[in-house]
């Protein structure tokens, strides 16, 4: 079996969990999220504690399973955030409405629409916080975010999340 399948969640007081079928939802203060799990694995609920059951030849259904669950109680409860800057010349960040406008050098400003469920924060104009309940998502816009313009090995200029390290190569020698 596997052996994150095996872990027992533990569920905070604020959080209810539901199974009906092979649909889990989980409802908590900060919102309800809900996904379609295999017919072979079982969901079990006791008191506070949940546990996931699987056969034997499911271990990477088991596991995955299990990490969704925990990822949707601590989004409910907790949330997700994940925090990017934006390093260069003239490279920022601005909100118009529902639309985030990045300018990081191209002739013309990159403009992504920002998905339901999803919050973003400008600190400064250029940091940006995207935050959220489904991680997912949250992973997911941010990865596009930093798509528009990866950090670069020679200046580090681009946009990152704000604990990534960027390994720089040196430029050309002189003879």
């Amino acid at each position: 079996m596997s052996r994150i399948g095996k872990r027992v969640l533990t569920l905070p007081e604020s959080v209810t969990v539901t199974v009906d079928g092979n649909v889990v939802t989980v409802k908590g203060p900060k919102g309800e999220l809900s996904t379609t799990i295999d017919e072979n694995v079982k969901v079990e609920i006791t008191g506070n504690e949940l546990r996931v059951h699987a056969d034997e030849n499911l271990k990477n259904i088991h596991g995955t399973t299990n990490a969704h669950i925990k990822n949707m109680i601590e989004g409910v409860t907790n949330g997700f955030e994940k925090k990017l800057e934006a390093i260069g010349v003239g490279y920022r960040f601005s909100l118009k409405g529902n639309i985030l406008v990045i300018s990081v050098g191209f002739s013309h400003p990159v403009e992504m629409e920002i998905p339901e469920g999803i919050t973003v924060e400008l600190p400064s104009n250029t940091q940006l916080i995207v935050k959220g309940i489904d991680k997912f998502k949250v992973g997911e816009f941010a990865a596009n975010i930093r798509k528009v313009r990866k950090p670069e090995p020679y200046k580090g200029k681009g946009i990152r999340y704000s604990d990534e390290v960027v390994i720089r190569k040196a430029g050309k020698k002189a003879a």
